[in-house]
């Protein structure tokens, strides 16, 4: 499978990014204080004119980014496969811990917002900052009408529409077909499809280098109306995400109770602690894949077969906290506008964020943000103008992302493990 080939993540990058939107900030709420000249606050409103410019060259690649990743995903897919039960075993997994990702991150942050409710005086002086503006809330759509929108008799027009079901219902049934072909059209179109998809992250990390002036800008027009409280708003948000995240990560201590009882909890998590801690310092599963093996092998007693297909396969297309920090995000999106999502739009969102959670495995953290949560945010109704500057503080949750990323794998290695049989394993080394 041909998938945009990972970036070294640059905390330099980072960094840059995140003065700058704190620098935004700051100059925004200077010149909030009207003591300014008039030609002052007009060149301010063209520098914000630049922020929503930078916005846009983002958005405009969700759309092909995100059919591309996910037909090459899925047209692949048979071929990491071919290795038989263990594959399949280990597919299944995946499948299953994704499903309770989306469920927990859907009842975690009701939870969490409720308990932590969003400023809604400063959330709206934030949006109106963002370029963005109140919205109503999401029509109720029937089932009737939900189950028409699945398969639209135009795919253009629903994607020119922003139906982001509808399109990536049509890239997983495109993806499926393109495994029924033989093996020389098969493989010409998942080639095309992988380098369209690379070259969409060629044209986003061309934007993101110029994230320090875009999330200025951006952050310009949220000081100017919001004040320095946007700085609580966004840390509320970081800190909310990542405590999603991490609450979801524990589920996976009970899993391999419960899958691995002949290991435990306690022993998993006293094993996994040092490639943890590696996690958190790479920020990069791939990079963590070293470690993750050595521990696979020799703490936690799994086979060098075993070892080697299941976490090779984890990197390539799993990510357990994918849909759970995405859905987060939403929601708190949602939150910041006052809108409730209906139970059938709930629905839509976990469905697309599980989707997309594979076609966007692989991608560096900024990336990947914009190109999983804008479409979740669309199936959900929400407007995703904000994006812009919460990918600013992303770095905060994307610990938290690894780490999960990282004890997923290797609950699955475990389990997997657990499944075959630990004689069946000696006899594969």
């Amino acid at each position: 499978m041909t998938v945009p080939k990972p970036a070294r993540k640059s905390s330099t990058a980072h960094w840059w990014v995140l003065g700058a939107l704190f620098a935004g900030l700051a100059v925004g709420a200077w010149l909030g204080r009207g003591t300014v000249s008039p030609a002052t606050l007009d060149f301010a409103r063209v520098v914000e004119g630049i922020g929503s410019l930078w916005l846009n060259g983002l958005r405009m690649t969700v759309g092909p980014l995100v059919f591309a990743l996910l037909v090459a995903a899925v047209a692949g897919v048979p071929n990491a496969a071919l290795t038989g039960r263990l594959a399949l075993r280990t597919l299944a997994w995946f499948a299953v811990l994704l499903l309770v990702a989306g469920v927990l991150a859907v009842l975690l942050s009701r939870v969490l917002l409720a308990s932590w409710p969003v400023d809604a005086a400063l959330a709206r002086a934030f949006i109106t900052g963002a370029g963005g503006e109140a919205v109503a809330p999401v029509a109720a759509t029937g089932w009737a009408e939900w189950l028409q929108s699945l398969l639209p008799s135009n795919i253009i027009a629903a994607a020119a529409a922003n139906q982001i079901l509808a399109l990536v219902i049509f890239a997983l049934l495109f993806g499926f077909a393109t495994t029924r072909l033989a093996a020389r059209p098969r493989t010409v179109l998942t080639e095309f499809f992988g380098a369209m998809a690379e070259a969409m992250v060629v044209i986003v990390h061309w934007m993101l280098l110029a994230a320090p002036i875009g999330v200025f800008a951006l952050a310009l027009g949220v000081g100017r109306q919001a004040g320095l409280g946007a700085a609580g708003l966004l840390a509320h948000y970081a800190f909310f995400v990542a405590l999603v995240i991490a609450s979801a990560t524990l589920a996976i201590y009970g899993v391999v109770a419960f899958g691995a009882r002949s290991l435990g909890a306690r022993k998993f998590a006293v094993a996994i602690a040092p490639v943890q801690v590696v996690a958190a310092s790479t920020q990069s599963s791939l990079a963590t894949l070293p470690a993750m093996i050595e521990c696979a092998r020799d703490r936690l007693g799994v086979s060098r077969r075993e070892a080697g297909l299941v976490l090779p396969l984890a990197v390539a297309v799993f990510r357990y906290t994918s849909p759970l920090g995405n859905l987060a995000v939403c929601f708190f999106v949602a939150a910041m506008y006052g809108l409730q999502p209906s139970l059938l739009h709930v629905a839509t969102g976990v469905f697309v964020a599980l989707a997309v959670s594979v076609g966007s495995v692989g991608l560096p953290g900024q990336v990947s943000f914009i190109a999983s949560v804008a479409p979740i945010c669309i199936a959900l109704g929400l407007p995703v103008e904000v994006l812009g500057i919460l990918v600013a503080v992303e770095i905060v949750p994307d610990i938290f992302r690894t780490i999960g990323n990282v004890t997923a794998d290797l609950a699955v290695t475990t389990l997997v493990h657990e499944g075959t049989g630990k004689d069946a394993a000696r006899a594969d080394e």
